[in-house]
Order: structure tokens, then sequence, then C-alpha cells
């Protein structure tokens, strides 16, 4: 009787390993979205002669960010915004600013920010943590972020999100040191951002 018993609760044992082995595996909780650089520009403003604020953007953004639904602290950023792009609605002012005096493009002809910590802030928001890297001097900063949206779907079938975030950072760290004196050294930059979901 008790090997009877015995052959049945190893009978149980297989049939309850086997079922475990054939339960199909949970559907990754990440997702990758690419960066729509249409739809994104990374805005600065700093104050001239320490009276007027100047502002401008960089609008050749691109990058992605990869999101983890069950655990946000397991996603990340990566971005690379085109130096070249700067624009502050002047031509003279634009080009001093690509020069050696400032961000020499043609040296550093990038901006990079890549993430190294995510960490939620409360409802809807995101405090991340990354380098960035300016004028090829790399620096830890933290971003604000709102965000991201609830995603909706474009008419092209699409889904897509976005994310708004800010930081402030001084340009001396970076080595971008021109117009001493004109120039104000505390950047805030504001960075608006429209992801699609990639497929």
């Amino acid at each position: 009787m008790g090997q009877k018993i015995r052959r049945f609760s190893l009978s149980i044992a297989i049939a309850m390993l086997l079922s475990l082995c054939l339960i199909p595996p949970a559907k990754a909780a990440t997702s990758t979205w690419q960066i729509d650089p249409a739809h994104t520009a990374a805005q600065f403003a700093v104050k001239h002669l320490m009276t007027s604020t100047v502002r401008g953007q960089f609008k050749g953004v691109t990058g992605t960010v990869v999101w983890d639904d069950q655990d946000v602290t397991r996603s990340s950023v990566n971005v690379t915004i085109d130096a070249t792009t700067i624009d502050t609605g002047t031509a003279p002012r634009d080009a001093d600013l690509r020069s050696a005096n400032y961000f020499d493009v043609a040296k550093y002809p990038t901006l990079t920010f890549k993430s190294t910590k995510i960490e939620q802030a409360g409802s809807g928001k995101l405090k991340v943590t990354g380098d960035l890297t300016i004028h090829g001097v790399t620096k830890s900063v933290v971003l604000e972020v709102d965000g991201p949206s609830a995603v909706i779907k474009d008419p092209w079938g699409n889904a897509r999100s976005a994310i708004a975030a800010t930081t402030k950072v001084n340009r001396q760290d970076f080595g971008v040191s021109g117009g001493a004196g004109a120039v104000g050294d505390d950047i805030s930059i504001t960075i608006d951002m429209e992801m699609i979901k990639q497929k």
C-alpha cells in the first residue's frame, strides 16, 4: 500500500513539473521607443549681460528610450543632439556659437546624454540621472521629467508618447567659456521629446 502511495505521489510530482515546463514565458515588459526628430527639440535659455534672456534650440535630436512597464528603474535613455543645428534666430550669433569660442562644432559635432539611473518621482514624474557630454566634457546631471504621456495612435497606426525634461547646467563646467562677462554661466535646458514605439 505504501509503495502504491509513493508511486502515486511521484506521478503527481512529475505531472506538475511537466505542466510548469509547458507554461509559456511571460511577455517581456520592455519596449523600445525611437525619438522623432521632427517633433523633438532641446531648448536653452541664458542671461545676456545679466539682464535679458536669450533663448535658442537644437533641432537635431535623435536616440532611443527603452521603457520597462513593470520596473522603471530598468529603463534607459540614450540621446544625441546635432550641435550644428543650434538656432537663436540671429545668424551672426549662431555662427559665433558654432565657433571655437563656444561649442566648437567642427571638433565636437554632437552633444550626448546617456542615463545612468531612472527613478519614479511622483505621479507622472521621473528623475533621470545621466552623463551629459558637451564640448567633449562629460558631467553627471539630473533631469526632472514630466511623463511619459498616455500612448496615442497616430493616423499611420504608430504608437506615440512624449516627455518634457528640464535641467540646469553651468557652461563653464563643460569648457564652454566664450563671452566672459557678456554671457551668463547658468544654462536652463528644456527638452520636449516625442517618441514612436518600435514594432
